[in-house]
């Protein structure tokens, strides 16, 4: 489902579908400029103005569109407690990204090598470790989250995540270090499933995007506050140096852990328990409606059908519907099996590659590489000194933090295939540019100083590219290619490819720098070059592109047959609904 079809439900073309409190008056000419016409088509059918929000019905009468109130800046404010959830939430995308950017620092200190000199093999695993505990926690997450609640899921991945953080912190031993980053994983990799999990579903669908965005925003902000935070405390005496990056991590833990009590809870969960009445009480609470208001706010019931109509979907199409017994409780690891095993259908074989795929490439560019060993490949590019390599690495994160703001913005407006062949090309060029200076001056870096800030040049020109390719896209591309039913499967299994090529970085990557540092950057344009052609002749475009589009692309009448599906369980609902006078 494309941006542009968020907060649609295929409609019957009956009468008796429409609420019939809904006013279905023509359109005048609206005031509504012209791009905003073109998005919405939609919008030259009927409207209704409903509480500050909209309701729009097609002009052919299949399809329906609603919100709380306007869209961009305006639509954040007015839905202010929405945006401060969000963002509470997204707290969860700040710890994995300060892990990613202190232990960068905290590798080079001279008390934690002194104290314990390491391998590059052991620092490799000391990384991947993490990376390991999280494909663990990403996988493991979803299924708890359904089963319980999502509030009490990240309580608990914020739990496990300051246990892990609290043996760093106070590590008395090396293996101290590897079982804290271990069990740490676990939490960081169940917070980047959970954390996003619950800011889509209590965003209200005019800013949705806006909202999901934050979680990448913040994973760069962690990225760049780590690294800077280990800078400002590298000089001190003793442990104090690693021991006080470490230690900070804590404090957003218990912050997001402590103040899960306080958020609302999913509405979509609470619909997927059969819990109806409490997911209307907790829709209000977002919308900023009161208890009477809910009762009789015709937005409110839409959004509530539209989750209702969605869980039977889900039901249906994983064979997990059929009996009282709501479905997060029902099923074992057969069922669990035989739903993930859909995936690899041949009708979502296609799409299914798209989200692993993409996930590779977006790791084997080589971005956590940098991030993970920045002053170890700054090293190797002939730049001395410990506060210049430091400097420039973490440039590194400054420069991705700027990247990802304009993505934000133009990702729709050019489309996700030109900005990933794009992206690739120049990465690739930037990393064959790289190697080929450490090739020919590595054996005399002091008598060439303008070759190394060249290829410095190189890498912050990499990272840029990267920054507004596959760093964003990564993250949309797998919730656009899946049909609804099958979308938190696919996400969740483009999220372990995530952690999985993450893993394979963290731990070969000292092992490579150590043995070539030219070979490292030539194996990660060899992986952007093969994402050039990949993006090329097999990835479809799929901004501002309808379900039923997206079918023609892979060949595949999934969307469709959900779209079947889902007008035929609406009609059902609106219509039993209307019987009951609850709209």
């Amino acid at each position: 489902m494309s941006a542009r079809d968020e907060g649609y439900i295929a409609l019957s073309s009956t009468n008796e579908a429409y609420p019939p409190e809904i006013s279905t008056e023509p359109l005048l000419h609206s005031n509504d400029n012209a791009n905003e016409s073109a998005s919405h088509p939609s919008h030259s059918g009927f409207r209704s103005n409903i509480h500050g929000g909209t309701f729009a019905i097609s002009s052919d009468g299949h399809s329906y569109s609603y919100s709380y109130g306007p869209k961009g800046l305006a639509g954040l404010r007015h839905n202010y407690y929405a945006l401060l959830c969000a963002f509470f939430a997204s707290i969860g995308g700040l710890e994995f990204g300060y892990d990613q950017g202190v232990i960068a620092n905290v590798l080079v200190m001279d008390d934690f090598v002194r104290r314990w000199p390491i391998t590059p093999l052991q620092k490799g695993i000391m990384t991947a470790v993490l990376e390991l505990g999280a494909l663990i926690g990403a996988l493991s997450a979803g299924v708890y989250a359904d089963r319980y609640s999502r509030r009490h899921s990240i309580m608990v991945a914020c739990v496990i995540f300051c246990i892990g953080s609290a043996f760093q912190c106070f590590a008395q031993d090396l293996s101290h270090i590897f079982i804290g980053r271990a069990v740490g994983g676990l939490g960081v990799g169940a917070l980047s499933m959970l954390s996003p999990l619950y800011m889509a579903e209590i965003s209200p669908p005019e800013v949705r995007g806006s909202l999901m965005a934050l979680e990448q925003f913040s994973i760069v902000l962690g990225v760049v506050f780590g690294f800077w935070t280990g800078f400002m405390t590298r000089s001190m005496a003793g442990s104090s140096s690693w021991r006080i990056p470490l230690g900070i991590q804590l404090v957003p833990g218990l912050v997001l852990g402590l103040g899960c009590f306080f958020l609302p809870p999913s509405p979509r969960l609470l619909v997927l328990q059969g819990k109806y009445d409490a997911a209307l009480a907790s829709l209000a609470r977002l919308r900023l409606r009161t208890p009477e208001e809910a009762e009789s706010d015709p937005l409110l019931q839409i959004e509530l059908l539209e989750m209702r109509v969605e869980t039977e979907l889900i039901e249906r199409t994983l064979g997990a519907g059929g009996g009282s017994e709501p479905a997060t409780r029902k099923g074992g690891f057969r069922d669990e099996w035989k739903a993930w095993k859909k995936l690899w259908d041949v009708k979502y074989r296609d799409r299914t590659l798209i989200g692993v795929l993409i996930m590779f490439f977006q790791q084997w560019s080589g971005i956590n590489a940098l991030l993970y060993y920045g002053p170890t490949l700054v090293h190797s590019i002939g730049l001395r000194g410990d506060t210049v390599t430091l400097l420039v690495s973490g440039g590194i994160g400054v420069v991705q933090f700027i990247a990802v703001l304009p993505a934000i913005v133009y990702i729709d407006r050019l489309g996700r295939k030109p900005l990933l062949r794009g992206g690739s090309a120049v990465m690739a060029f930037s990393h064959l540019t790289i190697a080929g200076l450490v090739i020919m001056f590595e054996s005399d870096w002091s008598r060439h100083p303008y070759a190394a800030w060249i290829a410095v040049g190189g890498i912050y020109t990499f990272t840029a590219a990267y920054g507004i390719s596959f760093g964003p896209i990564g993250w949309v591309l797998p919730s656009e290619v899946f049909p609804l039913s099958m979308r938190s499967k696919g996400v969740a299994l483009s999220t372990a490819s995530n952690w999985a090529n993450n893993f394979l970085i963290g731990l070969f990557t000292p092992v490579i720098i150590h043995f070539s540092a030219s070979l490292t950057f030539i194996i990660f344009a060899s992986a952007c070059m093969l994402a050039y052609l990949w993006a090329t002749y097999f990835v479809p475009e799929t901004a501002n592109v309808s379900l039923e589009e997206i079918d023609s692309l892979f060949r595949s009448s999934a969307g469709r047959e959900d779209v079947a599906l889902k007008q035929q369980r609406n009609t059902k609902l609106i219509g039993n609904d209307v019987r009951s006078n609850k709209i």
